[in-house]
């Protein structure tokens, strides 16, 4: 699937504000939130629509449409969880699934360590969220996880990826549409993205 950037104007401006040190918890924070919107608007153009019974407006009789899914959001905790207001707001009917993964710091790979997934998977498409694709080792997990459980639909909605990490999660899952605000070129040897904006849920949750 194309993962390019989306190219909005109020998305880079949102992204160089998110960049900036100075940005405190609460603004830092609302920025995430406007950005999953924009973003988040943009992934979910494709949605499929049925039909609706005819219902009276003011003036006249009317078809109206409703989505024709079940959509659910799932957040990759913890930083994922900044994300979730940002597509209820679009889709006030999701569900939403918790995954708890996070990246050793010293190998770098996802350990999981919370999936409270209901034993049937009856979700037609998923968002999974997640600021930041660095090395993309927690995004492919996330992904493996939810097809393992049975969900045939994934999109991906971040703020920022990397080449590196956009690279090794189309590789691992080339049906997975991919959404995100700007792709920057290089990893620190940590696998923070440079320039990026520093560690996405420490920033939320002002736990630097």
């Amino acid at each position: 699937m194309a993962n390019t950037p989306q190219q909005h104007p109020l998305i880079a401006h949102k992204i160089s504000l998110l960049r900036d040190k100075r940005v405190k918890p609460k603004q830092f924070r609302e920025l995430v939130n406007e950005l999953g919107v924009l973003i988040g608007y943009q992934a979910t153009a494709n949605l499929d629509l049925i039909e609706t019974k005819q219902v009276e407006s003011p003036v006249a009789p009317f078809t109206g449409v409703k989505l024709k899914d079940e959509i659910a959001i799932f957040p990759i905790m913890r930083a994922g969880l900044g994300l979730v207001d940002s597509l209820l707001t679009l889709i006030p009917t999701a569900r939403v699934h918790h995954l708890g993964l996070y990246r050793e710091h010293s190998t770098l790979l996802p350990v999981e360590y919370y999936n409270k997934l209901p034993q049937e998977c009856t979700v037609d498409v998923g968002f999974v969220v997640d600021p930041m694709i660095a090395t993309g080792g927690t995004a492919v997990a996330a992904i493996n996880m939810l097809k393992e459980w049975g969900l045939k639909k994934i999109k991906f909605i971040g703020l920022i990826g990397s080449t590196f990490g956009i690279k090794v999660l189309r590789d691992a899952h080339p049906d997975v549409e991919i959404h995100v605000g700007v792709i920057d070129e290089n990893l620190t040897d940590e696998g923070y993205i440079i320039p990026g904006c520093g560690d996405a849920g420490d920033r939320i949750f002002k736990t630097l």
